[in-house]
């Protein structure tokens, strides 16, 4: 397993392994339906959307790794970095830093 002394080291790796068009895009809808499900908890009050944006997050995500990228996801063996990898190329295709 690669180790990486910080984010800034992680980051060109985790963009490497989200190389695949199909597979961004689809953790960027799975990004927006995490903000969208934890604004709904927040709203009505009910911690179970919480849980159904966990699985929206990763759902989409997954499925671009096992279908498109064919690679593990991060998440697996760097699940910190990775967690925050998500949310700053998020950003970064917002900014058009990364190819949607």
């Amino acid at each position: 397993m690669q180790q990486f002394g910080s984010f800034r080291e992680f980051y060109p790796f985790y963009l490497s392994e989200h190389a695949n068009r199909v597979s961004r895009r689809l953790h960027f809808i799975g990004s927006w339906g995490v903000l969208a499900l934890v604004a709904t908890a927040i709203v009505t009050g009910n911690a179970w959307w919480l849980l159904a944006a966990l699985a929206c997050g990763y759902g989409f995500a997954w499925v671009g790794h096992f279908f498109f990228e064919k690679n593990r996801p991060a998440t697996f063996r760097h699940p910190f970095y990775s967690f925050a990898g998500d949310w700053v190329m998020f950003a970064d295709i917002l900014r058009g830093r990364v190819r949607l």
